[in-house]
């Protein structure tokens, strides 16, 4: 069994920052690419944040500049460094992965951390 555990979340003043973290846990042989995503009005989750198992990045545009998404495969974590926070910025992150056993492979969800941004 594999599962995701995110932290680092809370409350924040805008223009503050706060770095998210979620690790990958279990009898994991590789990972793919991990994501972060975020509710959005009409929409169950908003894709935020890709990197790629090579390192690649990518970022939804009202994002650039301001998030920073690295991985660090040692320790299966992937972390979101969010900086310039704004109020929009305000909802429940979650982490996505696929995840690869010896068995099978998995698109595995955590069960997200909160995120408030205070005008």
């Amino acid at each position: 069994q594999v599962q995701l555990v995110e932290s680092g979340g809370g409350l924040v003043q805008a223009g503050g920052s706060l770095r998210l973290a979620c690790a990958a846990s279990g009898s994991i042989f590789s990972i793919n690419a991990m994501n972060w995503y975020r509710p959005a009005p009409g929409k169950q989750r908003e894709w935020v944040a890709t990197i790629t198992s090579g390192g690649s990045t990518n970022y939804l545009d009202s994002v650039k500049g301001r998030f920073t998404i690295s991985r660090d495969n040692a320790k299966n974590t992937v972390y979101l460094q969010m900086k310039s926070l704004k109020p929009e910025d305000t909802a429940v992150y979650y982490c996505n992965a696929g995840v690869k056993t010896t068995l099978n492979l998995y698109d595995v969800w955590g069960q997200g951390t909160q995120v408030t941004v205070s005008s």
